[in-house]
């Protein structure tokens, strides 16, 4: 059996927890390969790995003040209205909402700041006539465990050199941090024009052509499927909110019921776990037509981001699941656009995951919320996308009910 020695090239799943405003989150991040010889890897963790195998992992512990890019009070800068341009790079106006990112390229006149620059920086609202963003790291200021499970090791050869990777620098990148809303309700504060769609047909128009195929790849399937067998308890009653033919739910996982609630007959017809479907338009009526504590779990896949009434359904959610019921919310970078609502397309993919934490935080039934973001896998052989790269990301948020 391969161990992980200091010459070792390995695939790695580095995973961020914290901690922010009563909510946990966890961001793992696939990497292939890591170099143990040439890149840059906490020291501790590469004293923790030698000697493991496949399955092994290390854990350590990195305070604020310890990461690579810690909070800084300089990076709290104020402009004039006229220094943030309001338009994109696609000439679509820019309306600034507090609590929300923006490209630091977006800001003129700021020291360091260059109009290439795509990092994030949050906008924190106004001071008399002055607009006021945060240029920290969105993880900058909290405590951070890293986690690093070594998910298969290389062959050893012959290596020309090669770039040099920071693997804490990469597994932060890119939008964790950004889930974390800056206050209960603020991004949850929608719009009339933040629910519109470009497709206002009825959606039992859009959807009375039955679509008997899988949205996500096999990859982002799994894990999907995976943390709902995690999460639910055998023998509970679930519902499957916007279901379809396959409701995401392990075969092993036996339960108590399970109700899919979606829109189109024959998709209902075809899942086979389904001991009760129903068909019903929660945007037309929100309302669920089940009875209080009716559930133990509900769950919801690849949907959330069609509802144009999103506070109610959620109130709904909360109505029908017993008290300590599940809720589980599981969604992609993957949808319909004509359907989805205008917020969802203009929201960086970690702040959807901070929109859905929102919206369930603002809702005051649920306690003990937990986000989760994986993304960087390979894309499976079996998937017919192969012009990508890497396999759909997965994103969750879940909690109980009060």
């Amino acid at each position: 059996m391969q161990r992980i020695d200091r010459n070792s090239r390995a695939v790695i799943e580095f995973t961020i927890t914290w901690h922010d405003q009563g909510i946990d989150h966890q961001d793992r991040t696939w990497a292939d390969p890591v170099s143990f010889w040439r890149d840059v890897i906490d020291p501790r963790l590469v004293q923790n790995l030698y000697g493991q195998g496949v399955g092994g992992q290390a854990i350590v512990d990195i305070p604020a003040n310890r990461f690579s890019q810690p909070y800084n009070r300089k990076n709290l800068i104020s402009i004039r209205p006229k220094q943030f341009r309001s338009h994109d790079r696609f000439g679509n106006d820019v309306v600034l909402r507090r609590g929300r990112f923006y490209p630091q390229g977006m800001l003129e006149g700021v020291d360091g700041v260059f109009r290439v620059s795509t990092a994030p920086c949050r906008y924190l609202g106004t001071e008399g006539d002055r607009l006021l963003f945060d240029l920290n790291h969105p993880l900058a200021g909290r405590d951070l465990r890293l986690q690093a499970t070594v998910r298969a090791i290389h062959a050893v050869g012959k290596e020309r050199g090669g770039r040099c990777e920071d693997w804490l620098e990469r597994a932060s990148a890119g939008g964790p941090g950004m889930q974390a809303p800056i206050g209960t309700g603020v991004v949850a504060d929608l719009t009339l024009e933040d629910l519109q769609r470009i497709d206002e047909r009825p959606d039992d128009t859009f959807y009375r052509q039955p679509r008997l195929v899988q949205h996500l790849d096999s990859s982002a399937r799994r894990e999907i499927t995976g943390n709902y067998g995690r999460l639910i308890p055998a023998g509970a009653r679930v519902l499957d909110l916007m279901g379809s033919w396959d409701s995401h739910l392990p075969d092993d996982l036996a339960l108590g019921g399970l109700t899919v609630l979606g829109l189109n007959d024959e998709e209902l017809r075809r899942n086979r776990r389904a001991g009760e479907t129903l068909a019903h338009d929660l945007n037309a009526t929100p309302r669920l037509p089940f009875a209080d504590a009716a559930f133990d779990a509900v769950i919801c896949t690849a949907s959330i981001e069609y509802l144009t009434a999103p506070h109610a359904v959620v109130a709904e959610i909360r109505r029908v699941l017993r008290p300590g019921g599940l809720v589980a919310i599981a969604f992609s970078n993957r949808w319909f656009p004509p359907k989805a609502i205008r917020i969802w397309t203009e929201l960086h993919e970690f702040e959807r995951l901070g929109l859905v934490t929102d919206l369930l935080a603002a809702n005051g039934g649920f306690s003990g919320l937990s986000t989760l973001s994986r993304r960087g896998l390979p894309r499976p052989d079996d998937d017919p996308h192969q012009e990508l790269m890497y396999s759909d990301p997965v994103f969750m948020v879940w909690g109980q009910a009060c």
